[in-house]
């Protein structure tokens, strides 16, 4: 009887040995691969999470993805203990997309990783939407307003002095902005746009470093900010640098940079890009006093997102 269950545990082991795991990772053995966690059952070109060889026609070069999008992958100036020490930049021109701000509470309470938002809502950008609350894991850390029927948390958060905007409700407003809440009134904000994200000033609105001396950590990371030409940028590191390292490299970047805020931190950190010719996953990983290592290699489900869609 023994020797019985002990061949069954063997046959069961070896059929859940031989079935794939799925998840919402980057999946990283091959460039065209099925993907069993999508909303849909096609196969299409996915690009390979650690394929370097792909990534590398970005590496210090400008490329466009299609009008209006562009990404590089720059050499940061200076040297991660983790990692490539990259800094992943998309550079988009906010005229030529519609922006949306989506939230798990709206629908079924259910988080997404950042490519099944795309797939289910027809996204060709998805990044995560600033930090949320741990204690109520659905909920925005601040106020996070999806539209003028709808707020995930319609509370502003003390001490976080950065907005992310869009949707304007006049005419001749930018499409998207990051507004500084020390410069502009967040009455005059409400009274302009329907879609906020609130969160951390990293550069102000004079193009003024902020200084983040309390708490140092070292982390990857995802940031927004813009240029004195309303271009928006979404700049990525997966390899952990302190958020002062991070504000000196934007300061210091080609394009002077304004109003850069502060969007997340370590493994939940996630840019998706997907257009005609290119699919860009990036997400991060390490934390230097929670959860330091570089191991992460899948997306994590997040409750609230920002996404771009082609107008």
């Amino acid at each position: 009887m023994i020797k019985k269950k002990e061949v069954i545990i063997k046959r069961l082991l070896l059929v859940v040995l031989t079935i794939p795991f799925v998840s919402c990772s980057q999946q990283g053995d091959s460039v065209t691969i099925n993907r069993p966690d999508s909303l849909t059952a096609d196969t299409i070109p996915i690009t390979a999470f650690y394929n370097p060889d792909y990534y590398n026609r970005f590496h210090n070069q400008w490329v466009q993805l299609e009008s209006g999008l562009e990404y590089i992958e720059k050499d940061a100036p200076k040297k991660a203990s983790v990692g490539d020490s990259r800094i992943s930049i998309l550079k988009i021109n906010p005229e030529k997309f519609k922006f949306e701000l989506l939230s798990a509470s709206q629908f079924d309470s259910t988080s997404l990783c950042v490519n099944d938002w795309a797939e289910k809502f027809n996204l060709h950008v998805v990044i995560n939407a600033g930090m949320y609350d741990l204690r109520r894991q659905l909920s925005s850390k601040g106020l996070l307003q999806n539209s003028l029927e709808y707020a995930n948390n319609p509370k502003l958060y003390e001490g976080y002095n950065m907005i992310i905007a869009f949707n304007p409700l006049k005419e001749n407003l930018p499409e998207f902005d990051i507004i500084d809440l020390k410069c502009t009134d967040i009455s005059v904000v409400k009274r302009n746009y329907a879609s906020l994200a609130q969160g951390m000033r990293m550069i102000d609105c004079s193009g003024n470093p902020m200084s983040w001396n309390k708490n140092p950590q070292w982390c990857s990371q995802l940031i927004v900010a813009k240029d004195q030409y309303q271009s928006i940028y979404f700049i990525f590191t997966r390899s952990p640098y302190s958020h002062n390292e991070m504000i000196d490299f934007m300061v210091n970047f080609e394009e002077p940079l304004l109003n850069a805020i502060y969007m997340e931190g370590g493994p939940q950190t996630s840019l998706f890009i997907d257009t005609k010719n290119d699919r860009i996953e990036k997400l991060g990983s390490y934390v230097s006093k929670t959860y330091a290592t570089d191991k992460n290699a899948e997306f994590w489900g997040l409750p609230n997102v920002i996404g771009i869609r082609k107008k």
